[in-house]
């Protein structure tokens, strides 16, 4: 099932996980379940600042840049190279933005604190 936000709220879910800067910001990718960010995308090769791999951030597994291929039957704690652009919609969350524009993305991974009360 695919759970769809408006933007305002997908902005509150990245602000709550407390991150110290934008390039710590994480992301699940929906196939590996992996965490990763932008910094991560960064030193992959993604790109060299955080408006370069912007684009790709919960939108693209890191593995694409680390050469991970295709994830495994199960999560194994390392990344794939799975993209939302590709043939297969395997995301669990849209974000709708204001003009009505409906956008496919990684989900945004749980703060800390919240994973520690839930026992995660």
């Amino acid at each position: 099932m695919v759970r769809r936000i408006s933007l305002e709220e997908f902005h509150t879910e990245i602000r709550a996980q407390g991150a110290k800067s934008r390039e710590d910001i994480r992301v699940i990718c929906p196939v590996c379940k992996t965490e990763q960010s932008a910094a991560d995308l960064i030193a992959a090769g993604a790109g060299k600042t955080f408006d370069e791999v912007e684009k790709y951030l919960a939108f693209s597994c890191v593995g694409r840049w680390t050469d991970a291929g295709p994830a495994r039957k199960r999560p194994d704690g390392k990344p794939c190279n799975y993209t939302l652009g590709g043939l297969f919609k395997l995301h669990t969350l849209e974000v709708v933005t204001p003009d009505g524009v409906v956008h496919p993305r990684f989900e945004i991974a749980r703060p800390p604190a919240v994973e520690a009360r839930d026992g995660l």
